[in-house]
Order: structure tokens, then sequence, then C-alpha cells
């Protein structure tokens, strides 16, 4: 097992910021979850730096549950009823999410709103080349993969119930407006690059204005692939989900095969052998996955796609920065993700200088 694999799978002690009443949990639930039966325990996922994320043992099974950190908080970060609500219209679309049980906005509970959701049993993958697999199964998952942002890109919102889940038009403005207001809430160092993309990207904005469901963090280790088969059972971490533009957040998926070694996190294909992983290069999966949305043109303006992927997850990282300085974050390793800014936004600022 490599060392990101270990670093982030399976659960922990839960920190000593980050506990709660699970005695109160447990009464909750016996009220609000079907079937649910006590005692309950529980323990914190070692992966994750947003929300934090809880396994609760019962003896009715194993749950998940999902929680705003405690303390000083983003405006309008952290939404779990947003979570709850997306990933209930996509449990009755089909589409593979955790089954939803119920959300709680009453913070006399546990300190904080939260949502329950079933336990999916199944592997999640933290290095991007799938070291432990065979050629053949690589090959698989990819294709999988592929196929699971296709369908939620392909999804009528309004159809599902979420036609005001987030506003149609003028994506990349509002994004760009609000991570640039976000990273300079969170602010701890002065980046040139950083600004630079902030300045350049709002002057730079494609004419395709498309809009569908978008995930926000669409990667591989945000998925639970099935215990034996190369298939998605859920996709996870819906916080950043939204209406939005489906370019968007498929080259921000495609930042596995662009994303250079920044410290920390997956070092992702990036100068990796594809062809004798049995991982597709870049162009041959967007390829697939144009064909399945439809678009054929491709994506142009792929150098902007490209800066504003790396300038949005510089910004994340950055708020997770931030929340250290304020002792809120959620993950024991948050504090590493400072030092990704700086490199993410260079790398963010040669797509804009090429573009």
């Amino acid at each position: 097992m490599s060392d990101r694999q270990h670093q982030n799978s399976g659960t922990t002690d839960v920190r000593e910021a980050l506990r709660f009443d699970v005695e109160a949990l447990e009464q909750y639930m016996t009220a609000h979850v079907e079937s649910f039966r006590g005692p309950l325990e529980a323990s914190q996922f070692k992966g994750g730096q947003s929300n934090p994320t809880y396994l609760l043992d019962s003896q009715s099974g194993k749950y998940v549950l999902r929680r705003k950190p405690p303390g000083r908080l983003l405006k309008s970060a952290h939404a779990v009823d947003r979570e709850f609500r997306v990933i209930s219209a996509l449990y009755a679309a089909d589409f593979p999410v955790p089954r939803p049980y119920v959300l709680c906005e009453d913070e006399a509970v546990i300190g904080t709103s939260f949502f329950i959701m079933e336990f999916v049993d199944g592997r999640i993958f933290w290095d991007l080349d799938l070291p432990e697999l065979e050629t053949q199964e690589r090959t698989a998952i990819y294709d999988n993969v592929n196929a699971t942002i296709a369908q939620l890109h392909n999804f009528d919102a309004n159809a599902l119930g979420l036609a005001d889940y987030g506003k149609r038009g003028n994506y990349f403005e509002r994004q760009i407006s609000r991570w640039a207001g976000q990273y300079r809430a969170s602010e701890t160092a002065t980046i040139e690059s950083m600004n630079a993309l902030i300045d350049w990207l709002p002057q730079n904005i494609p004419e395709d204005d498309s809009s569908s469901i978008v995930h926000g963090d669409f990667r591989l280790d945000n998925l639970i692939l099935h215990p034996e088969n190369p298939e998605v059972v859920a996709v996870l971490d819906w916080e950043l989900s939204t209406i939005g533009h489906p370019l968007a957040d498929f080259t921000y998926h495609l930042m596995a095969w662009q994303m250079p070694k920044i410290g920390i996190g997956s070092t992702g294909l990036l100068d990796k052998d594809l062809g004798k992983l049995g991982i597709p290069g870049e162009k041959d999966y967007t390829a697939r996955y144009c064909e399945r949305t439809g678009r054929d043109d491709g994506i142009p303006d792929r150098g902007f796609y490209s800066a504003f992927n790396f300038f949005r997850l510089a910004a994340i990282l950055q708020g997770i920065a931030g929340r250290v300085r304020d002792g809120t974050a959620a993950s024991a390793h948050a504090s590493d993700a400072e030092q990704g800014v700086g490199p993410l936004a260079d790398a963010g600022w040669r797509f804009a200088s090429k573009a």
C-alpha cells in the first residue's frame, strides 16, 4: 500500500476539536432513521479536508455522518443541506450515490447541522495509476469513471427537481468572483501568479455558456468502486455541487493528467507510461467523454479551462490553510495544504500565458 493510500484509508479516533455527543446522536437516530438500533459508536474517516465525515457503527449496521465543522466558517461554505438535497435527487434517479437517510439542521443535537447516509462498501483509490491492479482492470475502471461523469452531465436538472439548485448562465464569471473572494478571505501570503490569474480569467471567458448539474470535485478518490468489479458504486463529497458548466467540471477532472508535483496529494498521471498502465491518455479520454455527451466539436479554449481549474484548486487549498489558521480544519493533514497553493497558481498562469 502506498503512503497516500495508507494515509487516507480507513478511520481513526475522532479528533478532539471534532468530537460530539454520541449519545445525543443515538437518540436522534432512534427517532429519525428507519430501522436504526443502537448502541452507537463513532470514528472519523482519515480522508477529506472540508466537512468532517464519520463512520457510525450500530447494531442495525453502518452509517456515514457528514457535518459542518464547528467554529467560524466562510459564508456559503460547508452547505451540508445542499449536499443532502442533491444526493437525494440523484439517488432517486438511480445515479450512484449513497442512500440519504436524514438531514438535521438543529445545531442543538451535535453542535452543527449534519446529515446521515448509508455506508457503501467498496474500494477507494488514492493513487491515480492504480498500482495494485492489473492493466485490464485499470482500463475498465477509467472507462466507467468517464461514463459516470458523462451520465451526471447528461441529466436534466429540471426533471430531477433541481431547477433552482444553482444559477444558470455566467458560471465562470460567478465562480471566479466567488473563489477570488474566498481566496482573499483566507490569504496568508502574497502569490503573484494567483493575483495575475484573478485579473486574467474574467477577461478571457469562453462564449460557450452550457449548464448542467456539476459535482465540483470529481476525482478518483471521491468515488467508491465495487469491491470486485470495475464499477463506480458511489460518488462522494457533493459540497461544491451546483448548476454549473459541464466543461468546468470535466476539465477539473482532467487535472489528473496535468497535475505537477506540488508536494501534497497524488502525483497524478503526468509523465506516467499510460499505455503500459492501460490508462487512456488525456486526448482519448476527452474524446470518449465528448462522444457520451454529444460534443461534436470537442473542447475549444482548453487553455482557459486549465487556468481556471488550477486557480480554483489553489483557492480551495488556500481556504483549507485559512481553516488551519482559524483552528477549524477537518483533517489531520490539512496543514500541508498551504504549500500547494503557489505551485498550483504557477501552473494555472502557465496555461493562461500560453492561451
